[in-house]
Order: structure tokens, then C-alpha cells, then sequence
């Protein structure tokens, strides 16, 4: 059978207007593009997820990366949880503004990756963020997400979604049971799924610690990668934890993280309060260097111990006198 021939059509890069990546949250979720949020079952990927949906449905935003101005419109999709007896409860419980929060009826028809329901739907509803959880359950029938010839057809497809109506997908799967592999290739199907993503965040685990659990960026093609973050899963809900010191590697392997960062910023600022009154911040920013510190997180550190900095002439330090212990 003699194949059709395409059109040729070339596009000048001159005719194409530059535009800059606007974020949900930077430099984690974009809008306009796909996001993938990946991790074991049971480790909390669903649970970090609806609790950024209740946030943006109240305008909140998880920390001060997320800049809202206004609540936003979600849609939500779960093919493993009921809506009545978990979906609903769980963001009651993150006090979520529910009449933000939307989800598209399959009693009659189950959805896909490509079903036209998905467009109409973030139309009508303005949705800023789509969530489709887990990615195995929207495939479509006869559809084989190991295939990549598939997997690249249906990623595209939702990708062009988000890009014309610059709302934010996030597909949310689960790793295959590859231990020790690498983070890209332990996601649930084809690697075009990975690659179609502009990022990716894996939610796990912090060995030795029962109820924390980590979400560590394992691709950005956007931006540089974020600072691993960390919320916590209790008898009271979700806890928001911030910024943690642990890498894909400790969360994928189950080892416990080195000395965590914060506390070692935190003890290296009492030391020096122990025989300083104040210093200048450049000394102290090689000392933390030294030891491995990032500028970021001794910034942290010095903010929870109440440190005040000061500035002499051109020169700034640090007032350790008044460190909280």
C-alpha cells in the first residue's frame, strides 16, 4: 500500500514570538506543560498531590514559590480512589474550597489520554491544573503504554493540550519494581513518558523516618533543578516541611540521608555564637561551604535561630549574640 505523502510546510523561527515559562509552582509544576509525579504506591504521592489542590483552590500556595493571586479551578482525576469515601474526604481534611475542585463523570465511559472530554472540560472550567492519577489508568483501550511508538502519540497530544490553554498537567505513576535502577527508568511504562515531561518529582520515603516523606526533582528541562522538599503524614494530616537535605539516590535505595543539612547549619552557627558576638557573613558562608552547607540553607538556619544581620560601612555581618537555641 503506497503511503501518503505530507506536505512539506516549513516554519521561520523569525515568524515565532519568544515567550518566557510561566510557573504553578517554580521550579516544580510549569504551566503549559506536562509534569510527572512519580513514586512507590502507598508513599504519599496521591496525598502531596490533592494537598496542592486544596491549596490552589483557596488561592494558598505550599511555600512562597507558589504566587497566586487568586484561587484556581482544578480538575482531578482518580481511577483507583472513591471519590465519596477518600478523594473528598482527604481535601476536606486539607480544608479545600471543593467548588474549585472538579472531576469528569466516567460512569459512562471511561477517560483516556486523548479523550475529547479533557479539552471540553478545561474550558469550561477554566482549570489551571489537571491531575491524572495514576497514568496507567488513562491509557485508553487496546492502548500499550510500554510501546514508544503509543506512549510519544498520547504524551504529545496532552502536552499540545497544556501548552494551548497554558494549564498544568500532572501525571501521577507508579514505579515499577526495578530496584536500584535509575529514577528515569523505574517510572511505570515506556521512557517516553519521562521524556515528554518537561518535569519530574519523585515522592518516597526517608528511611528512619516513619512519617516523613521526600520529593526530590529527578528532570527539569526548564529551569535549574529545585531543592529536594519534604512534608510529613500524621494522625493530624499533611505537614508541609520545606526545603530537606536528601537525594534521589538515598530515597530510591532506602538509605537514610546523610546528616541533614539544616540541623548541621543550625550547629554550625551556634559554634560560632559560642565565641563570637558577630561575624562577617562571607566568613561565615566558606565555613558552611566547607562542610558541604549551601548558601541556601544556612540562610534557612540563620532565619529559625532569630540571626539578625547588620551592615558596617560595606561590609555585613552576622549578630550571633542573640541566637535561639
Amino acid at each position: 500500500m503506497e503511503e501518503t505523502k505530507t506536505e512539506l510546510q516549513l516554519i521561520k523561527l523569525s515568524e515565532i514570538q519568544s515567550q518566557e515559562v510561566s510557573w504553578l509552582w517554580f521550579p516544580f509544576i510549569p504551566y503549559g506543560k506536562l509534569t510527572i509525579v512519580q513514586g512507590d504506591p502507598g508513599d504519599g504521592k496521591t496525598t502531596f498531590i490533592l494537598n496542592i489542590a486544596a491549596k490552589l483552590s483557596k488561592g494558598e500556595g505550599l511555600d512562597s514559590e507558589m504566587k497566586l493571586t487568586e484561587p484556581l479551578n482544578v480538575i482531578y482525576q482518580s481511577a483507583e480512589d472513591g471519590l465519596a469515601d477518600t478523594v473528598k474526604p482527604r481535601l476536606e481534611q486539607a480544608k479545600a474550597d471543593c467548588e474549585k475542585i472538579s472531576v469528569i463523570d466516567e460512569r459512562i465511559k471511561s477517560l483516556s489520554m486523548i479523550d475529547v472530554r479533557l479539552e471540553e472540560a478545561v474550558i469550561k472550567t477554566g482549570a489551571k491544573l489537571l491531575i491524572l492519577d495514576p497514568i496507567q489508568a488513562y491509557l485508553g483501550g487496546g492502548m500499550d503504554m510500554n510501546r514508544a511508538n503509543e506512549a510519544r502519540d498520547m504524551t504529545k497530544k496532552l502536552a499540545a493540550l497544556a501548552e494551548k490553554y497554558q494549564c498544568a498537567i500532572v501525571l501521577v505513576g507508579h514505579m515499577n519494581k526495578a530496584a536500584g535502577n535509575k529514577a528515569a527508568y523505574r517510572g511505570m511504562g515506556s521512557i517516553d513518558f519521562f521524556a515528554v515531561a518537561r518535569s519530574v518529582l519523585l515522592v518516597g520515603r526517608v528511611e528512619g523516618e516513619e512519617n516523613i516523606r521526600a520529593v526530590v526533582q529527578i528532570k527539569n528541562n526548564l529551569a535549574a533543578f529545585g531543592h529536594p522538599k519534604a512534608f510529613a503524614l500524621s494522625e493530624d494530616g499533611f505537614q508541609w516541611l520545606g526545603d530537606y537535605e536528601i537525594t534521589a539516590d538515598e530515597v530510591l535505595g532506602g538509605i537514610a540521608p546523610k546528616a541533614n543539612k539544616m540541623e548541621q547549619a543550625k550547629r554550625l552557627l551556634r559554634e560560632l555564637a559560642e565565641t563570637n558576638n558577630a561575624m562577617q557573613s562571607n566568613e561565615i558562608f566558606n565555613l558552611a561551604d566547607e562542610q558541604g552547607i549551601s548558601k541556601r540553607t544556612l540562610e534557612n538556619a540563620k532565619k529559625e535561630l532569630g540571626v539578625r544581620a547588620k551592615r558596617i560601612n560595606n561590609t555585613w555581618y552576622w549578630e550571633l549574640d542573640k541566637i535561639r537555641q
